[in-house]
This record gives C-alpha cells, sequence and structure tokens, in this order.
C-alpha cells in the first residue's frame, strides 16, 4: 500500500494545518489527536511506527508532540515536510498566546478572560484524562508495563523523583528485560484496543520499509544540521556581540537556548525551572503572572511549553530600551519561541535517520516501549496534579518517610469547576463529542458563569 493514494506534499499541509489547529490539551492530548488523525484516518503509519517515532521523541529536550510531528513529516515528505509539519504544529499557539499577552499587558486580568480560561481548564482536564487513557491503552500490553507506568507515577507524585532518572530506569528495565529473553518485552506491534481498531504498519501509505530518503546519510544530516544549528545560535551571538549579556534580549536568547537543551523531563518539570529563573532570578514576572501564563498556554493550541512566549513577552516588555513597550514585548516573545523551537528540527534531523535504522532492533524497541509506560504514569501525575489545582483553591503538602504528596483542603472545592469537568467528561465519554465541540462548550460555559457572577 505503500504508493497508493501517496499524499501530495500539499495535501499533507492541509493535514498539519489541521492538527495545529486542533493541537489542545498539552502534549498527551496533542498525541493523542495525532494518533487519530494521521493513524486511524489517514492511515499514514501505522502503531508499531507511530510508536517507535514516539519512544524516541520522549527522549528528547523539549516539547514531544512538536518533534513528534517533524518526525513524521521527515518521515512522509523528507526535510521539508518535517519543516512543514513542525511549523505549523506551532504557527497557531504563536498566535493565540501573542494575542492573549497583548491583552494581558495592555487590560491586565481582564474578567472575561478569566471566565473564559475557567471554562476552558475544565475540557482541557477532561481531553488529557481522556488521552492518558487512549496512550495507556496502546503502551500498556502487559502486566509489566502497567507495573512500570504504576511505580513511576508513584515515584514522581510520591516522592518526586525527577523525571530524568525516571525514564533511564524505565529503559534499563525494558533493555534488561528484553536480553533476558522474557516474553512481557517482546515488540507487539498491536498495544491495546481503546476503542479504536489498530492500524498494522503493512496497512498503511509508508508500509513495513523505511521510504528510501530515511535511510542513513551521516553527511546529508550533518549538513542540514549545520544550517539549523546556524539559523538558532548566529541570531544569539549577534545579540550578545551587539547589545551585551546585561540587555534583556540577550538574556532570553541566551537563557531560552539553554532551556531548549537541558529541558529534560516534559512540560511541568521545564515550567518548574522557567519559573524559578524567570520570577527569582530575571524579575520578569510575578509569581501569580506566571500561572495566567500556563493558563493561558493551557487552553490555546500548540505544545505547553509556548507559554514561555509569554515569559519572554513580559520581560522585554518591562524592559524595552528605546523600544516601544508592545514593539519590545512581541519582539522578545517571538524571539523566545525561536531559539525554543529550532532545536527540535536539529534532533530530529539530525537523529532520526539512526533511529530509523533501529526500528528493527528487538532490544532497543523494548528499552523505549518501557519508557513510554513509564510516560504513561508521568502524565497520570500531571492530570492528577492539574485536577487538584482546578478543582480546589487550596491543597496542603503532606510529608511522611520521604513521601510527599499534595493534598486538596476539602472545605476549598470549587463546585462549578468540578461540575464543569464532570459535564465535560460526560461529553466526551459519554457522548463521543470531538475535543473542539467540548472546548467551545466549556469556554461558553466560563464566560456565561462570569457574566452571571457579576450580575449577582
Amino acid at each position: 500500500m505503500q504508493n497508493r493514494n501517496y499524499p501530495t506534499l500539499a495535501e499533507a499541509t492541509r493535514i498539519w494545518a489541521r492538527i495545529g489547529l486542533l493541537s489542545f490539551g498539552g502534549p498527551a492530548g496533542q498525541i493523542a489527536m495525532m494518533h487519530r488523525i494521521l493513524v486511524e484516518e489517514q492511515k499514514w503509519l501505522g502503531e508499531q511506527r507511530f510508536l517507535h517515532a514516539l519512544n524516541y521523541c520522549m527522549l528528547l529536550p523539549g516539547p514531544e508532540a512538536q518533534q513528534l510531528a517533524v518526525y513524521i513529516g521527515w518521515l512522509m515528505h523528507r526535510t521539508t515536510g518535517g519543516i512543514i509539519a513542525g511549523v505549523l504544529f506551532v504557527i497557531p499557539g504563536i498566535v493565540a498566546i501573542m494575542a492573549l499577552s497583548w491583552i494581558y499587558a495592555i487590560w491586565g486580568n481582564v474578567g472575561l478572560v478569566e471566565g473564559l480560561f475557567f471554562g476552558l481548564k475544565a475540557a482541557v482536564l477532561a481531553i488529557v484524562i481522556q488521552a492518558v487513557i487512549r496512550i495507556g491503552g496502546r503502551a500498556l500490553r502487559n502486566g509489566a508495563m502497567l507495573a512500570i507506568a504504576a511505580a513511576a507515577f508513584v515515584a514522581i507524585f510520591g516522592f518526586a523523583v525527577p523525571f530524568p532518572i525516571i525514564i533511564l530506569a524505565a529503559g534499563l528495565i525494558g533493555f534488561m528485560g528484553a536480553r533476558a529473553g522474557m516474553a512481557a518485552f517482546e515488540p507487539r506491534i498491536n498495544h491495546g484496543k481503546v476503542g479504536a481498531t489498530q492500524i498494522a504498519d503493512s496497512d498503511t501509505l509508508l508500509g513495513e520499509q523505511s521510504p528510501a530518503h530515511t535511510h542513513l546519510d551521516p553527511g546529508g544530516a550533518l549538513r542540514i544540521s549545520l544550517v539549523i544549528l546556524a539559523l538558532w545560535l548566529v541570531p544569539v551571538a549577534l545579540l550578545f556581540g551587539l547589545l551585551g549579556l546585561d540587555n534583556v534580549f540577550s538574556q532570553i536568547a541566551g537563557f531560552f537556548s539553554v532551556m531548549a537543551i537541558v529541558t529534560f523531563g516534559g512540560a511541568y518539570a521545564v515550567l518548574a525551572y522557567v519559573a524559578q529563573e524567570a520570577v527569582q532570578n530575571f524579575g520578569w514576572l510575578a509569581p501569580g503572572e506566571m500561572l495566567d501564563g500556563l493558563g493561558m498556554a493551557e487552553t490555546t493550541p500548540g505544545p505547553l511549553i509556548m507559554v514561555t512566549q509569554f515569559v519572554g513577552f513580559m520581560g522585554a516588555f518591562r524592559a524595552p530600551g528605546t523600544l516601544p513597550p508592545l514593539l519590545a514585548g512581541t519582539l522578545g516573545g517571538l524571539l523566545t519561541t525561536w531559539v525554543t523551537f529550532a532545536p527540535c528540527f536539529l534532533w530530529i534531523f539530525l537523529g532520526a535517520p539512526f533511529i530509523e535504522r533501529l526500528r528493527d532492533n528487538k532490544v532497543l524497541t523494548a528499552a523505549l516501549s518501557a519508557i513510554t509506560a513509564a510516560v504513561v504514569g508521568v502524565i497520570l501525575n500531571l492530570a492528577v496534579w492539574f485536577g487538584l489545582h482546578v478543582v480546589f483553591s487550596e491543597v496542603v503538602e503532606f510529608s511522611a518517610f520521604g513521601l510527599q504528596i499534595d493534598l486538596p483542603v476539602l472545605a476549598s472545592i470549587d463546585w462549578l469547576s468540578a461540575l464543569l469537568i464532570v459535564a465535560a467528561m460526560i461529553a466526551i465519554f459519554r457522548f463521543g463529542l470531538g475535543p473542539v465541540t467540548v472546548l467551545i462548550g466549556c469556554a461558553a460555559a466560563g464566560v456565561a458563569l462570569h457574566f452571571g457572577n457579576v450580575l449577582l
């Protein structure tokens, strides 16, 4: 089937534009949405190839969902396809966060916007829960994978074990299990069934064999990587040389370039690091403003790490130098996005040919599959964390024997938020409504509740 109805670049561009516009719900929701469109609907690639690409992207610093888009775009239409997929994945988020940043900078905490966010958060939580179930159903194919996911959840939720340690431990378990010949770590084409037909690689447009352009070409990969490296770092060097290290634009370029290299552990792990530096070190934001930015990123399309654009915007907006504040903020936000996402293309174009070559390596596949199982547990932790902070206005920390967890203050429950979350989950799980419909409905409900409170 590899050559039958193979999409042209223009047709693929339309699909990637659709994915970019629908990329709500954080990485879990975005990965599930890409699976639904690319595997189940379009049948570009199958379960095994999709999970192989996802497992690699999970190991990289930066937003794994956007990197997965670049990987699949590269598989389908070479470097051009990867660039188109990656750029279209982030453009809606760039536009949305920039517009909200302008509103925030000019009008501050607008009641209407707060009502909008209130409703959208409920929808996002329901979408993330659906995504955990969908991804978990495919990745947790046996008891061993389920145990790895459970252990990862307990480790990060109860003991605050760093994400990289969890990933390394899971990969080692998968590696050793495969080397020992344990059946639980044998590669499988079908990875569970959660409301969708499992698609074999042989029944897709790409087929089982890797396209010719994905074959290992160290020289070609190096040339492309050098071009991307120059596009990423030359502007940073120019800012350092022309403006000095103490200028806000130099600080933004330098800090977020470092962040793009060291940000293993998913969006929330990254944001903890960004919040600490942006608030305490650089003084770009107040703690509450960082949470407002996270609310923007949670409820707009694009990677959750797009909140960094808001951070860069506010940093430059408040230290504009000779520029008009809004212009400085806009340039600061765009600069942040550039140095955050440019490296994502580098990691894929440099590493993907090697990963494709190892696609049939059973030991590597087992290690990567175990890592994906651990990531399911981590995503579940994020869903629980988000739910606690959406439904309850107060949480307290409980510590004993190394255990460290957040517990809700039951008296602080927000009943309206809880009811809206339940309604969103019923809409998704009982009536099968799509994410956009649920997001629009919850947003409208949030705005209506805001106006109701004003009138009362």
